[in-house]
């Protein structure tokens, strides 16, 4: 299964209400949802908070998740009327597309939390782009990220769902990835999340993992809520 993180900003002239409500109610549900191959569909809109890291910020205002299959019907998808005619055509609409960042992963549930029922849930989450440090090997990243640095972060105060994934391989095939993980950190609430990431257990534990195996440089996350389009639970 491929599960897919697009990021994107608004058009300019666009306030970030705008493009969110644009984003979940119109092209989401107009364009984006209709195509056959997508399996679930998850837009997540941004919300403010000290939770945030990287710098510059993140201009971004909220992230599209998107589950496929494999790559054959990723590429399948791409090429269907509904995609070429319908979501692509909309993107000028609202999105700055030139800033759009796309990663594709192979995702890992470190931490299952409740069972997803809600179309709207109220909790919050964090979603961390990373880049591992320089000199370090991909195949270290991956596994130090899972067996060293996502126990530590499973165990930040009032955190209810963990995910961590790693970049597909074939963003290497010609060069360097721009990311090499997403992490994704759910709590009940904006509070919730702030507190947690300045907690002194992330200072003493979870920060000094993440150092380890991570370009400070390259860090960034922003905070979200939820608006399942497809899901959650998986519709075809």
């Amino acid at each position: 299964m491929i599960h897919q993180f697009i990021l994107a900003a608004p058009k300019p002239g666009m306030t970030a209400q705008e493009f969110q409500d644009y984003w979940v109610n119109v092209h989401a549900v107009k364009f984006a949802a209709k195509i056959p191959q997508i399996r679930r569909y998850l837009i997540d809109s941004r919300v403010p908070s000290t939770a945030d890291r990287g710098t510059p910020a993140l201009p971004h205002q909220g992230i599209a998740e998107i589950w496929l299959a494999n790559e054959q019907e990723q590429l399948a998808s791409l090429q269907t009327e509904e995609f070429l005619h319908g979501a692509r055509l909309d993107e000028p609409n609202w999105a700055a597309f030139w800033m759009t960042i796309v990663v594709d992963t192979d995702a890992h549930e470190i931490v299952p939390g409740p069972p997803l029922t809600e179309a709207a849930p109220s909790w919050v989450k964090v979603t961390t782009l990373i880049k591992r440090r320089p000199g370090m090997t991909l195949g270290d990243h991956r596994e130090r990220t899972l067996s060293e640095y996502a126990p530590l972060v499973s165990g930040l105060p009032g955190l209810r769902r963990h995910l961590h994934a790693h970049t597909k391989d074939g963003y290497y095939t010609f060069g360097e990835a721009s990311f090499d993980s997403v992490e994704q950190i759910w709590f009940d609430d904006v509070a919730a999340a702030e507190e947690a990431l300045a907690s002194p257990y992330y200072t003493e534990k979870v920060a000094p993992a993440l150092d380890a195996v991570a370009d400070p440089a390259h860090v960034f996350s922003l905070t979200t809520r939820e608006n399942w389009i497809i899901g959650p639970q998986e519709e075809r």
